[in-house]
């Protein structure tokens, strides 16, 4: 037999500030693009990414940023889109995999493609956008700057990583100077 309880539940406590439409929404620049995002703010960039722009470089490898799969710059500086949600995203600048590339290869996609650095391929977007956020900081990385790259490998393709990135520092200073001698 049920009981009617003495102590009836409380109804929930009205919220104390309503956002307006405009507040829920997250202005978000992504490759050059500005979107609107007005979801779940607590939703991981690395879905709207991959669910809703189809921007299916930065890839889903452990969910909880171990892996480095996920990797994309905001504000040029390499974090984990799976950690990452969409309401820490206002008025801040991502660049992914597809939109590292300004009309020509980054020197990391050309270098990537030289030394033949992918073997199962998985890993390697976040890799190349790591290493990118690496030689904006040390134009010109050794071995142990390098190896301060917390993404992972399954393959274990380090050797070539380490390779291509210190490609990739060369190309860089040649297309300067190419572009220094340019008159």
């Amino acid at each position: 037999m049920q009981t009617t309880p003495t102590h009836p539940a409380k109804p929930p406590a009205a919220p104390t500030t309503v956002k307006t439409d405009d507040e829920k929404a997250v202005a978000v620049r992504i490759n050059g693009r500005t979107y609107s995002f007005d979801g779940d703010d607590t939703m991981p960039l690395l879905w709207y990414l991959r669910d809703v722009l189809r921007l299916t470089g930065t890839k889903f490898g452990c969910g909880i940023g171990a892996c480095g799969a996920c990797t994309v710059l905001v504000d040029g500086k390499a974090q984990r889109a799976c950690l990452t949600p969409m309401k820490a995203l206002a008025k801040r600048e991502v660049t992914t995999i597809e939109g590292l590339a300004n009309g020509e290869l980054h020197p990391l996609q050309q270098a990537w493609v030289e030394i033949d650095v992918p073997q199962c391929g998985y890993c390697q977007a976040g890799q190349i956008i790591a290493a990118a956020d690496l030689l904006k900081r040390t134009p010109n990385p050794n071995d142990d700057d390098i190896g301060k790259i917390s993404n992972l490998c399954r393959c274990g393709t380090y050797p070539r990583i380490r390779k291509a990135i210190k490609r990739a520092a060369e190309i860089t200073r040649e297309r300067a100077a190419h572009e220094g001698g340019k008159s």
